[in-house]
């Protein structure tokens, strides 16, 4: 589990295309790596690894499979792309952002950016599968990144950036037309589960 607080800003090193439609990526992160071995969970820009190998300091390989890079953005990305990256939330950890599992429901599009006196509003295409799930004033995780809806109209919504967020991740860096990650908020998604099955739990006494 994550909470969608972006510890680093890590670097795409190399991509290896595998035979079987997947790939293999090395990253640079020396933060995300900190106490990292193989088998550990990173998050990168919203989507759940595992760590394979640690080839050099400060760098980590994880192994992406083909239904992933189809399901995600990361089939974009380049030797040279700027990634989120954070570690899986340690049990005695501190929930700062909201609940993200590192799965990832749709990819969205950057339809335009607003800047305003150094914060910056983007607003996002949603998939129309995923605009239901999406609340003005609730929670949701654009590449891996912890925001609150400010509008939704339609299949749009807008996410509000202070200067912060614009220099520890990669949302500064969009621009429009560009893929994005969306993971909706879970509660929303076992609302809606309960809800089209027509009735709600039975009360535990």
């Amino acid at each position: 589990m994550f909470t969608g607080i972006v510890e680093e800003l890590g670097t795409v090193k190399d991509i290896m295309l595998q035979p079987h439609g997947g790939a293999t990526l090395a990253i640079a992160g020396s933060l995300a790596v900190q106490g990292a071995k193989r088998g550990d969970s990173i998050a990168v820009s919203g989507v759940c690894l595992t760590v394979v190998d640690q080839p050099a300091e400060g760098v980590f390989v994880v192994d992406v499979m083909p239904e992933t890079l189809h399901r995600t953005a990361l089939g974009t990305l380049t030797a040279g792309s700027r990634v989120n990256l954070e570690r899986a939330l340690p049990v005695d950890g501190r929930l700062h952002g909201h609940i993200v599992q590192g799965h990832v429901d749709g990819v969205g599009q950057l339809g335009r950016r607003v800047d305003s006196d150094g914060w910056i509003e983007l607003r996002v295409e949603a998939p129309e599968a995923l605009t239901g799930f999406i609340a003005e004033k609730g929670a949701v995780a654009l590449n891996g990144v912890s925001l609150t809806v400010t509008t939704v109209v339609g299949h749009e919504f807008g996410v509000a950036l202070i200067p912060e967020t614009l220099r520890m991740t990669n949302l500064g860096l969009l621009d429009a037309g560009d893929p994005v990650n969306i993971e909706i908020d879970v509660v929303a998604r076992y609302v809606a589960q309960l809800l089209e099955k027509g009735s709600l739990p039975a009360k535990i006494s």
